[in-house]
């Protein structure tokens, strides 16, 4: 025999008592016992203890989980995230959310879809983490993973109020010859950025976080050696440090900078607590000279001469140049640091030095070639 509470005296009547006499008694005829049904439910409420709002959820999330495993750039964009878009849902209890009210808060921001998709992303994580941390009771859906599943497409950038579409821009070489014959007509630190960025093959996260302790001079040249920590790959099981040999202008530039900076970043901030200057610099630097910038029209400035690229579409021109010129698959991916897949990535453990330093050094001579043509 098991005894429960069913209520106290006067607050429960005994028409209500014995109503839920009746309730419980119909429970124990179907098998069920009411007693260790509660026994349960209290285990799980002290087992997942609750957090009061979905805001207080994903503060918990960021803290315990984000902090110690994001870059501090991708961090304060998750935060940024939380804080710009949650609007109203912050205040709601997590068990309250229901499958309309993260259709509605997602749907919100539609016409921004990579910021829509990123937030659904998230939250998504935020409730995959409170299910298995305990922070959330198992039996509160996880909504976020279901809504809008593969309907948050990006229409690409806008550019006079009309979507671009999704394209993958690689020069060709007569427009690399017009953009470095243009490189004097703005700053200087962008254009050498840009031009490390054709004379290396390289990220421009990577660029800009240049250090003069990564470069040294070998015996077949100079080499800036990037360490794992720094590249975007550096979480795959098989990620080494990168080694780009540094030839032509790329050298020029680098050697310069190490005179001015020594060992330090070769690119320090003018302002900001970053230590070295922002990727986003060198795009910004490229949107200001485009004829479709409408940014401050009284101040005049110089035009590229070849429109729609940006500095991340150079890397793209360098692994397609690659590519044009006969340069094998596996030398030319080892040039752009990306990491082999399948079971080559796993045996072949070359790390194609001599090959990067022949095939950079050829398209060096290309470049500067194309840029000597006539416009």
């Amino acid at each position: 025999m098991r005894q429960i509470k069913l209520g106290e005296w006067p607050t429960m009547s005994v028409a209500a008592a014995m109503a839920a006499w009746e309730a419980q008694r119909a429970d124990r005829t179907a098998g069920r016992d009411p007693s260790q049904d509660r026994r349960r439910e209290r285990e799980r409420e002290r087992s997942a203890p609750s957090i009061a709002t979905v805001g207080g959820l994903c503060d918990a999330f960021v803290a315990e989980y984000a902090a110690p495993r994001r870059a501090p750039k991708g961090l304060a964009e998750l935060r940024r995230t939380f804080a710009t878009m949650l609007g109203d849902v912050a205040a709601m209890p997590p068990a309250g959310v229901t499958r309309s009210v993260a259709y509605d808060l997602v749907n919100s921001f539609a016409h921004i879809p990579v910021q829509a998709g990123s937030l659904r992303r998230e939250l998504g994580a935020v409730w995959d983490w409170a299910h298995d941390s305990g922070k959330l009771p198992e039996d509160v859906p996880n909504w976020w993973r279901l809504i809008l599943r593969g309907k948050l497409k990006s229409k690409g950038k806008i550019v006079d109020g009309k979507h671009q579409g999704v394209v993958k821009v690689a020069l060709m070489p007569d427009q690399v010859g017009a953009v470095l014959r243009h490189l004097p007509h703005i700053s200087r630190m962008p254009a050498e950025l840009l031009t490390l960025y054709l004379w290396t093959g390289c990220r421009g996260a990577e660029i800009c976080a240049m250090e003069g302790a990564e470069v040294s001079e070998e015996a077949d040249g100079w080499w800036w050696t990037i360490p794992r920590s720094k590249l975007k790959m550096r979480r795959h099981p098989l990620a080494t440090d990168l080694r780009v040999p540094l030839v032509g202008r790329a050298l020029e530039i680098v050697r310069a900078r190490m005179d001015v900076h020594g060992q330090a970043h070769l690119y320090p901030p003018t302002r900001g607590e970053s230590p070295h200057v922002e990727q986003k610099t060198v795009g910004v630097a490229v949107w200001w000279h485009m004829p479709s910038c409408t940014l401050r029209p009284e101040q005049e400035r110089p035009r590229w001469p070849v429109v729609g690229w940006s500095p991340h579409d150079l890397r793209r021109t360098v692994r397609t140049k690659l590519g044009a010129m006969g340069c094998a698959e596996e030398v030319a991916e080892a040039v752009m640091g990306h990491i082999q897949t399948g079971v080559g990535g796993v045996y072949n453990r070359h790390q194609y030095d001599h090959e990067r330093r022949e095939w950079l050094t050829r398209m060096a001579a290309e470049w500067e070639a194309a840029a000597q043509r006539p416009a």
